[in-house]
């Protein structure tokens, strides 16, 4: 197939499910919110190929205010696999990116182990290494300091995001807060945030992220309050594997890893506190 055939456009919403649903399939484990979050965080951070009328590839290029963009979401129909049309539409998803981010904004993503060498080639780097890890929910004790977040831990949730993310994303975390699905819980010690955590229902089990923390023994007390949101359901943590706080923690907890890849910076990557990310958000939006 020539890829002069190929339209390349931005998707609708219905579009943008139908990739979910290609990767649920496949194996991603989407939340079941996701999509909705993904779309209402930048509407226009969708594009697709289409072979005539029928799309058969796509991914996501979310810009956060043209500050930074995110290429987490990127898959190709297996009917059109192997014909190089995946190659040439990354590289126009990271163009088409730059030309909505500001001169000087950088670019991440999360690439699986196999794919590093092509994204090295497209210019990005690698930051660190995340590791995925399942453990099976059960019940703990409630630490008192853990409470379920509330409108009153906005500012403080939003300074802590920024640390651990590097760039502001409001809009994004307001969403992801309070998804009607998800659970959002933060550790306080005498009104002073030292840490807060998210966990989500999926097509199998539940995610946790973002878990940050200023601590381990902060993050052990947010990883057990959402471990037993989830009894006797798998439960997955992706950590950065270079703060050795997040891996004593999983080890701690005897997770068991499930795969890896790499979180990758196009142009100079954000400032971040990596020490307090025990658990990133998504592959998908960072």
């Amino acid at each position: 197939m020539n890829d002069s055939e190929l339209l390349f456009r931005r998707l609708t919403f219905e579009e943008f499910q139908t990739l979910v649903q290609w990767a649920a399939l496949e194996g991603w484990n989407p939340g079941l919110e996701d999509a909705a979050i993904f779309w209402a965080t930048d509407p226009e951070g969708f594009y697709g190929y289409f072979d005539k009328e029928t799309l058969i590839a796509g991914g996501s290029i979310v810009a956060y205010d043209g500050q930074f963009g995110f290429m987490g979401f990127f898959i190709v129909h297996p009917n059109y696999r192997a014909k190089g049309i995946g190659r040439t539409l990354w590289q126009q998803r990271r163009d088409t990116l730059l030309s909505r981010l500001q001169p000087d904004a950088s670019i991440g993503m999360d690439g699986v182990v196999a794919m590093q060498p092509f994204y090295q080639k497209g210019g990005f780097e690698i930051a660190y290494r995340d590791e995925r890890y399942e453990k099976t929910g059960k019940p703990y004790p409630i630490n008192p300091l853990v409470q379920k977040v509330t409108e009153k831990d906005w500012e403080a949730i939003c300074a802590l995001d920024l640390e651990c993310f590097g760039v502001g994303r409001t809009r994004f975390l307001k969403l992801w807060l309070e998804a009607s699905n998800a659970k959002a819980f933060q550790y306080t010690d005498h009104n002073h945030l030292l840490g807060f955590a998210v966990i989500r229902p999926c097509q199998t089990g539940y995610k946790i992220g973002p878990l940050f923390a200023e601590n381990e023994t902060v993050a052990a007390a947010l990883y057990e309050r959402c471990l037993t949101e989830a009894i006797d359901e798998p439960v997955y943590l992706d950590i950065p594997v270079c703060n050795e706080a997040a891996v004593n923690l999983v080890q701690q907890y005897k997770a068991t890893y499930v795969f890896e890849c790499a979180r990758m910076y196009y142009g100079k990557p954000p400032k971040v506190a990596v020490e307090k990310v025990f658990g990133i958000t998504s592959f998908e939006l960072g």
